[in-house]
């Protein structure tokens, strides 16, 4: 666990492979499908709570399988704006939401009501780390930058380098890509 200060809850929330498959495994209902499409995002892309609470519709193509979104966080930096290219699961995902959910223009991800139908409005910020931690009551208290957190252990565990990191993730020091590097490193050699 890793200890955290500020407004940040104390410490994280450690997602292992078959709690991010259940996060993943969502109801097929409007919100089910919203929530599924959403941990997509923080799960494999390792967006920040903002990121996706940003995403708009026209930033998705389909055709591409590509999510082009901005980064508040990193603002006036060469990271400010980024496109990735969809996993398989989001690509399935943003598929069924896209075709039964999504609006035409305008916050990708709908909020929801207390009965679980959408609302026409998007889904902010503070909503979407609600839901977050809603979805994740069964494995503990789980945050998006938990989310984020379980992406770039993956990724440095599949041998992802520190540019690679850098740039999915929106860092533009590769302190933070060395520690998930580091820590991908050990845990293989205390492994083998």
């Amino acid at each position: 666990q890793v200890e955290r200060t500020g407004h940040k809850k104390a410490s994280s929330t450690i997602i292992t492979s078959s709690q991010a498959q259940r996060l993943l495994s969502q109801p097929d209902s409007p919100q089910g499908r919203r929530d599924s499409l959403l941990m997509c995002l923080l799960l494999d892309h390792g967006m920040r709570a903002s990121e996706a609470a940003a995403l708009q519709v026209d930033g998705v193509d389909m055709t591409a399988k590509t999510v082009t979104f901005s980064r508040k966080k990193v603002r006036g930096t060469d990271k400010e704006n980024a496109t990735h290219e969809m996993t398989a699961a989001t690509f399935d995902a943003m598929k069924s939401y896209m075709e039964q959910d999504a609006p035409s223009a305008g916050a990708l991800l709908l909020g929801s009501r207390k009965n679980g139908e959408l609302s026409v409005k998007g889904l902010r910020r503070d909503n979407l780390s609600k839901r977050v931690a809603t979805l994740g009551e069964s494995i503990g208290k789980v945050s998006a930058h938990d989310c984020r957190h379980y992406c770039a252990t993956q990724m440095a565990k599949k041998g992802y380098g520190v540019a690679e990191l850098c740039d999915w993730f929106g860092w533009n020091s590769p302190a933070m890509a060395l520690r998930y590097i580091d820590a991908a490193d050990v845990a293989k050699r205390d492994k083998g």
